[in-house]
């Protein structure tokens, strides 16, 4: 599989910028990106497909948006690129599920036959679930398994701010709510501004920052560019 997940979309140099580099690397050679834009809600899907086209021109690419196919499944069995966008994590997974969308996104990707980016929430579904999104759930997607893709989580946008004042819990007190009902899971918390680059069974951190890996009652700060626990 070949893989690019983004923690987040914008940033002060403009949409996708920070990560134009490492999406040009992944998509080399393509020349079409399939577009799923369901994770928009307050935002037009049409809307998003131009944001998101604009953003991938200099990578050579022609974006086509999932929405507007009159065959979803043909369309993402034809793909060399699936790009899922961020939005509302639920929202996601329900309008893929009732396309029938998630199975041959999976078997598409871990075949080979199509890359895949995604950022925020499509970030999210790469996952074996849903659970360690920061969305709220707005819909019900009729059930939390997502994609699959890795054998952990990823909590995009993480950050372990402590606001004076605040009595809620902290980002790693809600990871660790996780990890320790589901021990045997680990969750990467992915900054804002870095990524994670999967090729075959290689895994790597991109970005400038460095990232945190929950297990059980454990964490770990994993520095930029380094490789992923085994």
């Amino acid at each position: 599989m070949e893989l690019l997940l983004l923690s987040n979309s914008t940033s002060e140099a403009g949409y996708l910028a920070h990560a134009r580099g490492a999406i040009a690397e992944l998509a080399a050679g393509c020349k079409t990106a399939c577009f799923v834009p369901f994770a928009g809600v307050t935002r037009d899907w049409d809307a998003y497909e131009a944001m998101v086209s604009d953003a991938l021109q200099p990578a050579g690419l022609a974006v086509q948006s999932l929405h507007r196919a009159t065959d979803p499944v043909a369309a993402v069995e034809a793909a060399e690129l699936i790009v899922v966008g961020g939005g509302n994590t639920f929202r996601l997974l329900q309008c893929l599920r009732d396309r029938k969308l998630l199975a041959p996104i999976a078997r598409r990707v871990r075949s080979g036959g199509a890359r895949f980016v995604g950022w925020s929430a499509g970030t999210n579904l790469a996952c074996p679930t849903i659970c360690t999104t920061n969305d709220m759930p707005v819909v019900d997607p009729g059930g939390l398994d997502a994609l699959a893709l890795l054998p952990f989580q990823i909590n995009p946008h993480y950050l372990n701010l402590m606001v004076p004042g605040f009595r809620g819990e902290t980002r790693d007190q809600r990871l660790a709510e996780f990890t320790t009902l589901k021990p045997d899971v680990p969750v990467l918390g992915l900054p804002e501004g870095t990524w994670l680059r999967v090729s075959g069974d290689h895994m790597k951190l991109g970005g400038p920052h460095a990232a945190r890996w929950f297990k059980g009652t454990q964490t770990l700060d994993l520095p930029p560019e380094s490789p992923l626990p085994r």
